[in-house]
């Protein structure tokens, strides 16, 4: 409305309106597209700062155990200080923004005014006073009306992760094509890999080469190597969590006729991150409600997750269960994976370093419900302290995504240059001498019972 009446008392004034425009809207792309684009990086540098603070707040004891509050606190500030230069920057895009806005209106005023000095009239001083009154008011509305769509513009960048989200390609759409399985399958637990070759991304090397080996029912197999040999990555070839070239055969049926669901259901597995939910301990344990309230109670009695605490604080199915189980000690948290183990009493079990953080009465009973609970079972087990896996019926020694050496552990310590030898050796002296004997009692066991 003020630029009509600002047209209608002086329509040479039209010019200066069409090359001002043109200049605040020049400026507005290209502040907004850089608002823009600091906006995404603000909210990429911000997600570190909320993961630190609570990953911070969670493990307040270990902090304060290692004190390492001063290294916590450098790295807060390092994270600070990348989101905080960031938002400096783009508020300084904002503020020139509204800079630029207030120069433009400041200049056409100053036209609107010395175009009536130059162009007099009988009633100047009214229609200039009247063009600078509606000046003034566009410049309030203007200024709100950039800020805002600016705003709505840097906004949209939390819709556009969204949609991105939205748009991401499923792991699998389960098909009518996928072969239809017998509810019992598996019934022996046996585990073939041929050929198998799988890497994570389609511009990344190959972390498995070429993997072929048979785990036989019941038997009870430790994958062993150092970093970065690919044993989890065996586990995630086995669970279909990447493509992969060649076949995983369980129990005669090859893993890619079936749908991902059905696969992952019918194998246990207890990792070494152990995951809780929000909710109950009945809803953690058992979040289908498959199981009565008996069976529950026997399981955490088998468990013996009660055993350690007081009898004030003694756990029943109703207990409260925070996010990530943050109100349970990380021995409770393996626990009660176990105990979902037991429960869905699958024919393979997976242990990925299960034992790795909790404190050794947890790691004892643990081991020794494996042994009796799962004797029935095809185990799995990831480990870097050969102690848990020296006693298993062969040992899986990998090296660079291949499979190196496939024998029980004593017939592998025969072979004084066999990795896993090296790996028994780094022990030290002693304990490599006990793991030999532990071995080597285990397989003369063995022998005599097939005998």
């Amino acid at each position: 409305g003020g630029l009509a009446i600002a047209v209608a008392i002086n329509y040479w004034l039209t010019l200066p309106i069409i090359g001002l425009s043109c200049i605040l809207l020049t400026a507005r792309h290209f502040c907004l597209k850089a608002s823009t684009n600091l906006k995404r990086i603000e909210a990429i540098a911000r997600s570190p700062v909320y993961a630190h603070i609570n990953a911070s707040l969670q493990g307040l004891v270990t902090i304060r155990a290692h004190s390492a509050e001063k290294l916590l606190e450098q790295e807060l500030y390092r994270y600070l200080d990348s989101h905080t230069s960031v938002t400096h920057i783009f508020y300084y895009v904002m503020a020139f923004l509204s800079l630029a806005q207030e120069i433009v209106i400041n200049i056409y005023v100053a036209i609107c005014v010395f175009s009536f000095i130059l162009f007099k009239s009988d009633s100047w001083g009214t229609d200039a006073g009247l063009i600078i009154t509606q000046s003034l008011t566009i410049m309030n509305f203007l200024q709100w009306g950039m800020k805002m769509s600016a705003e709505v513009a840097n906004q949209m960048t939390c819709i556009e992760r969204s949609v991105e989200y939205m748009h991401l390609e499923p792991e699998e759409i389960d098909t009518d094509e996928k072969l239809t399985l017998d509810p019992s399958w598996p019934q022996f637990g046996m585990i073939e890999m041929k050929n198998v070759f799988m890497r994570y991304d389609i511009s990344e090397p190959y972390v498995l080469r070429n993997l072929n080996f048979l785990v036989l029912p019941q038997e009870k197999v430790g994958i062993v190597g150092r970093t970065g040999a690919g044993k989890s990555s065996l586990i995630a070839a086995l669970f279909r969590l990447a493509p992969l070239e060649g076949s995983v055969i369980i129990d005669a049926v090859d893993t890619s006729t079936i749908s991902l669901e059905a696969l992952r259901s019918h194998i246990s597995i207890i990792p070494q991150d152990p995951v809780l939910f929000s909710g109950t301990l009945r809803t953690n344990l058992d979040p289908f409600h498959r199981y009565s309230d008996p069976e529950l109670y026997t399981v955490l009695h088998e468990i013996k997750l009660n055993d350690s605490v007081k009898r004030s604080e003694m756990l029943h199915l109703d207990s409260q269960v925070t996010g990530g189980g943050g109100n349970f000690s990380v021995g409770q948290r393996q626990l009660v994976c176990l105990a979902r183990a037991i429960l869905r009493d699958n024919k393979i079990l997976v242990l990925d370093e299960a034992t790795a953080n909790v404190d050794p009465q947890t790691d004892a009973l643990i081991q020794s419900t494996i042994r009796n609970r799962f004797a029935h079972c095809t185990v799995l087990t990831v480990a870097h302290r050969l102690n848990t896996i020296i006693d298993s019926d062969r040992v899986l020694v990998m090296d660079a995504g291949s499979v190196i050496e496939f024998d029980h552990p004593h017939e592998l310590l025969s072979h004084q240059d066999g990795l896993f030898s090296k790996l028994v050796q780094q022990t030290g002296p002693a304990k490599a001498k006990e793991l030999a004997h532990i071995a080597h009692e285990n397989f003369k066991n063995k022998n005599s019972f097939k005998e």
